[in-house]
């Protein structure tokens, strides 16, 4: 055998170049791959010791908070053996992994629950120092680390941390000024979309989504004033308070509207346009008219658009100069306009609101 593995090793060094540097490479991924497996498998087992430790420390939180909520007593002060849990979860707080547990263990029951539990879950946030250590990570120069803080005070409703928040609001981090916004628009409401005021970031088409499907959730909100924000210099906050003021039925801003025709923003001025229809806006229809040769092909689709709500009788003749138009779009809303306003035999005008009968005739005679 030994002298095998002798002549093995003589015919190895006296083998081709190629041979040998093939041997070679094979014996090392041989010896890495085995090396991963090992360590793939250290990790696996830290990572279930992990996994074991997670699962006892939450479960003793559990314990803990539950004990804690029905171990109050009767005149609302708080007990000995909630100061002892306090001073216990606050102590566990000042490491990292069993501060994530607490803070889970914490929100999970509080979406379960409402009324005073939630309330006193709130308080115990307060009272264990969480809510520290949030706001100081506020502060941080990592990015993650600043917008799961806020995320945090959301899901809290902290509300005293509002003047340390809003002044990030123009972070260069496009997640953290998500989570600043939600925070705004959740805790405060309509109050909240004072960052409008001060953004100079774009505030993208899903993060307009997002902060409309908030305010969806509220009733009886108390609008504020949206005039500033449609004179705004950040194009996106006049695209999404026009999308407010549409919403919300904002009348009130007819001038704003008007004013915005000849914004910079083609884009701007023909969602300006398309909200005419909506606000009743029939002053805009003349002053759209006069410099209707001057505007883009977009503009022009969008104002026949417009004008089959609010088309009058008096614009029959403006209408038919357009009947025969290059484009598609423009002679289809023509042709529906058209529709709308006739001409009697003594050539005035009307609108065309007839509804045709499609009534049945009751008295028909059964086949038989």
């Amino acid at each position: 055998m030994v002298e095998f593995l002798q002549n093995s090793i003589v015919a190895l060094y006296n083998s081709h170049p190629i041979i040998q540097f093939s041997i070679d490479l094979s014996v090392i991924f041989t010896a890495i791959i085995i090396l991963l497996i090992i360590y793939l498998k250290n990790i696996r087992d830290r990572l279930r010791i992990k996994r074991r430790i997670e699962a006892t420390y939450q479960k003793k939180y559990e314990s803990d908070l539950i004990e804690y909520l029905y171990a109050g007593d009767d005149d609302a002060n708080i007990s000995v053996q909630q100061q002892k849990i306090v001073v216990y979860l606050k102590k566990c707080a000042e490491n990292r992994l069993k501060r994530k547990l607490i803070i889970a263990t914490f929100l999970k029951l509080k979406n379960e629950i409402s009324g005073e539990t939630s309330d006193a879950i709130q308080n115990l946030y307060y009272q264990t120092g969480l809510i520290n250590s949030a706001t100081s990570r506020l502060k941080s120069k990592k990015w993650d680390s600043v917008a799961r803080a806020i995320r945090e005070l959301t899901l809290f409703e902290i509300k005293e941390a509002h003047d340390e928040i809003i002044q990030l609001i123009n972070h260069p981090r496009k997640e953290v000024r998500n989570e600043i916004q939600k925070y705004l628009v959740k805790l405060f409401r309509f109050d909240g979309l004072e960052f409008l005021n001060v953004l100079e970031s774009p505030l993208s088409e899903w993060d307009q989504i997002q902060l409309l499907e908030i305010l969806n959730k509220f009733n009886n909100l108390e609008i504020p004033d949206m005039n500033n924000w449609l004179q705004s210099k950040n194009k996106s906050v006049i695209s999404f308070t026009l999308k407010l003021v549409k919403i919300y039925n904002q009348f009130g801003v007819q001038d704003e509207v008007i004013a915005l025709f000849n914004h910079p923003d083609t884009e701007i001025r023909i969602e300006a346009i398309n909200i005419v229809s909506h606000l009743g806006i029939y002053e805009a229809v003349a002053i759209l008219k006069e410099d209707y040769h001057t505007r883009s092909l977009e503009e022009q689709i969008a104002f026949f658009k417009m004008m089959e709500d609010m088309a009058m009788p008096d614009d029959i003749e403006f209408v038919r100069e357009h009947i025969e138009h290059d484009n598609f779009y423009i002679r289809i809303s023509v042709m529906k306009i058209m529709n709308l306003i006739t001409v009697d035999d003594d050539n005035t005008f009307k609108i065309n609101t007839a509804i045709p009968d499609f009534s049945i005739e009751k008295n028909l005679t059964k086949a038989s």
